[in-house]
């Protein structure tokens, strides 16, 4: 594969200004450019600061034009689609991988995805259902948020789905297409994403997260030949207060049975990348057991990319459900509720200390309840707590300092 360089976004459906940060990225090769990242510091009363770095040059300008989003507007219903009339059909003369194709189908299965998810959930609950938040945005774009929360298994579980069009600066499309000479006006962009945390009330039930995400920029219409920049991110994983090791090796089989079918270097690469970004520096330990996690992926053909999305999406039943199943009517006492509490503690503090898509939120003055709906209903803290060594909160909490394999 030839080195690529892209502008890389992580979106944030759970968050109706939907975060994003723009890294270009340079694949490692000796004969590559040095890589050049690309920042925003969004203030609301000062400019926007964009700092653009290499390994020889730092440079700082102001950008004056902000990233540009609509607000977005309730609705009574579900539309077919958010997409723009335009993205919404295949041209008879566009390859099935087009970039119009690949969000068509992209939205198609995150709603699906959706679908499956909440059904799936319902299911295991027995009696609770989700209430549904429907917007969409006046120049196209928009999602579906649903929480079901006091439900007989689930304290609090949402799954988000939302398709957003926007505006980036020039100087981000400069840099995000490595061409200096370029001087394009400011640059459309397209993101497209479903996110997820499911809250059990049982303490021996796990926590799961998940989010899969495309997003892509438009070429500008007065750079003829300017390049169109993509790529995929995601990941799930798997939050236990308590460790019970067929849990977890079935979790992980799953997700590397997903990456295998598309690449053997996809799960072991994907579980450390994983085990690196849930890890809250503050206490030396990450919040779960991992999974998968990436991001910024564009060094593959879209549609094998497009279509090891979709898998690992349509794993998350098989992957999570199993478990929910043999777990949620576990007898329980006060001590494992309360070490379950602590666990969600920290499950708060990486969401809104380390999160890039909660932090960005927050500053930005987003959806409070969208962007806020990944945490649990309760949590607890505790001043200097400690499990005793060789108990079962201890093996978690070894666990999520000392990364293991676990298939």
């Amino acid at each position: 594969m030839s080195p690529t360089t892209t502008a890389s976004a992580i979106v944030s459906s759970s968050s109706s200004s939907s975060y994003f940060t723009l890294f270009p990225l340079t694949s490692a090769s000796p004969k590559t450019k040095p890589t050049t990242k690309l920042s925003f510091n969004f203030s609301k009363t000062q400019p926007r600061n964009l700092t653009l770095s290499t390994k020889t040059t730092t440079t700082t300008t102001t950008i004056r034009s902000a990233v540009s989003i609509e607000k977005e507007i309730p609705e009574a219903e579900r539309p077919n689609t958010f997409l723009r009339e335009s993205d919404d059909h295949d041209s008879p003369s566009s390859s099935s991988s087009s970039s119009s194709t690949v969000r068509s189908r992209f939205e198609k299965m995150i709603r699906e995805a959706q679908d499956s998810v909440c059904k799936a959930i319902e299911g295991a609950d027995g009696g609770a259902k989700f209430k549904e938040d429907v917007w969409s945005r006046p120049g196209g774009g928009g999602g579906i948020s649903r929480v079901l929360q006091d439900g007989a298994v689930w304290e609090k579980a949402g799954v988000n789905v939302s398709v957003v069009y926007g505006v980036m600066p020039p100087e981000a499309y400069r840099a995000a297409s490595a061409s200096a000479e370029l001087k394009p006006g400011p640059v459309p962009f397209f993101a497209a994403g479903i996110s997820s945390v499911l809250h059990p009330k049982n303490p021996f039930a796990p926590t799961l997260h998940f989010n899969y995400r495309y997003f892509e920029t438009d070429a500008p219409k007065d750079a003829p030949g300017a390049p169109r920049q993509w790529w995929f991110g995601g990941g799930t994983d798997l939050t236990p207060a308590y460790i019970f090791e067929e849990d977890v090796k079935h979790f992980h089989s799953v997700q590397k049975s997903a990456c295998d079918k598309f690449d053997p270097t996809f799960y072991p690469r994907f579980k450390k990348w994983c085990d690196d970004y849930f890890y809250i520096k503050h206490r030396g330990e990450r919040r779960g057991l991992g999974g998968i996690f990436f991001d910024d992926l564009n060094d593959y053909d879209q549609e094998m990319l497009l279509s090891f999305a979709t898998e690992c999406a349509n794993s998350v039943v098989p992957a999570y459900i199993p478990i929910i199943e043999k777990r949620k009517d576990t007898p329980f006492t006060d001590q494992h509720k309360a070490w379950q509490q602590l666990r969600r503690g920290r499950y708060v503090e990486f969401n809104l200390v380390y999160d890039r898509g909660t932090t960005f939120g927050l500053k930005t003055g987003g959806r409070i309840e969208s962007i806020l709906v990944s945490l649990p209903l309760t949590a607890r803290w505790e001043y200097d707590h400690k499990p005793e060594n060789g108990t079962e909160e201890w093996k978690l909490l070894d666990a999520c300092i000392n990364p293991k394999e676990w298939i």
